[in-house]
């Protein structure tokens, strides 16, 4: 059956009216499913009964099972849920004083093979569709109770590798009559698909774009990141400027810090040259072990010496609060434990 949350708002008008009934309802089912978060067709009340069992007939409600939850002494939560057809998925909500951010998957399993990320133990199965991506943060406010202000397209998967899904629950989750979250409080983080990037500077989103550059050099950043070996430095910063120029939005570089690989001065001395003249900010990751992985976390003093180096030389910089680090909810840890 067809998941009702994969549909906007125009094409479940569309749906409707091919069923033989007006526009408005799917106005109020919008509000059924994003605003009061019911869990059955049943609970829409103000729907007849003939086309709630329509409903009931034609579609499914998409409602994730909550087969793990794991809280960190931080306020951390890491849920493992079931995507209702044998694989789960990792979602993590993190508790900020300005509000609360999700970090959501877009697939189940990954093809990028990163080095530093535990996703890369999982054989990539599938695409979420979009309706399982908003279903991540409508399950996150059921279950706390809480408002969700901030989405991080930064679980597992390469969100531009499935790009229409996740452009439409981007869509979804930033309607006025979907989920409200504003656009500037949604980040899409990518490995480097150039082709995607230039893609994603025509939709008119005003969402912030993350690029995973984690190195300075080709040679460094294809042993860390295989997908450097089509996608090269050059042609990646490249479509950023590009995008930068079409969309007027600044861009986050994401750069994980590895002890004695890419966290020396030369290191910094060569990003800021990299990143000279652009509408940017580096969001500088102390990188977090996983198993079998090659990496150790830099040590703090060598952290704060890259970060400064960058702020002195004009290229704004911040170091990332690790949060739940202590249940691998963490930058980079997350996979699909204990299915």
């Amino acid at each position: 059956m067809k998941n009702i949350k994969d549909y906007n708002l125009e094409d479940l008008k569309n749906e409707l009216k091919g069923m033989g009934e007006k526009p408005f309802r799917a106005e109020q089912i919008f509000k059924w499913l994003y605003d009061e978060k019911v869990e059955s067709f049943d609970e829409m009340t103000n729907l007849s009964l003939e086309l709630r069992e329509k409903l009931k007939e034609n579609y499914t409600m998409c409602n994730f099972q909550i087969l793990k939850k794991q809280e960190s002494k931080d306020g951390t939560i890491k849920y493992l849920f079931d995507v209702l057809d044998g694989n789960a998925i990792e979602t993590v909500l993190m508790r900020y004083h300005h509000g609360n951010s999700i970090c959501v998957s877009s697939q189940i399993g990954c093809k990028m093979g990163c080095k530093f990320c535990a996703s890369t133990g999982i054989n990539f199965i599938r695409n979420l569709s979009s309706g399982e991506i908003v279903e991540q943060i409508i399950k996150v406010e059921q279950d706390t109770g809480e408002r969700i202000s901030n989405v991080v397209f930064m679980g597992i998967g390469e969100p531009l590798d499935n790009y229409d899904n996740v452009v439409n629950a981007i869509r979804r989750i930033n309607h006025p009559k979907g989920l409200n979250i504003g656009a500037r409080h949604i980040s899409i983080s990518t490995s480097g698909l150039v082709p995607k990037i230039y893609q994603l500077a025509e939709e008119n989103i005003q969402c912030t774009l993350s690029i995973s550059l984690h190195a300075t050099s080709n040679e460094k950043r294809s042993s860390m990141m295989p997908v450097n070996q089509t996608y090269p430095i050059e042609e990646l910063l490249q479509a950023c400027r590009d995008y930068i120029a079409k969309t007027n939005r600044r861009i986050s570089f994401e750069y994980a810090l590895a002890k004695d690989n890419n966290d020396n001065l030369e290191d910094a001395k060569q990003l800021v040259k990299l990143l000279k003249g652009m509408i940017c900010h580096v969001n500088l990751i102390p990188i977090n072990k996983i198993e079998n992985g090659q990496f150790d976390k830099s040590s703090n003093e060598n952290i704060m010496k890259f970060r400064d180096y960058l702020n002195e030389h004009g290229i704004v910089a911040t170091i990332r609060r690790e949060l739940g680090s202590d249940i691998e909810a963490a930058c980079g840890q997350l996979r699909r434990k204990n299915l």
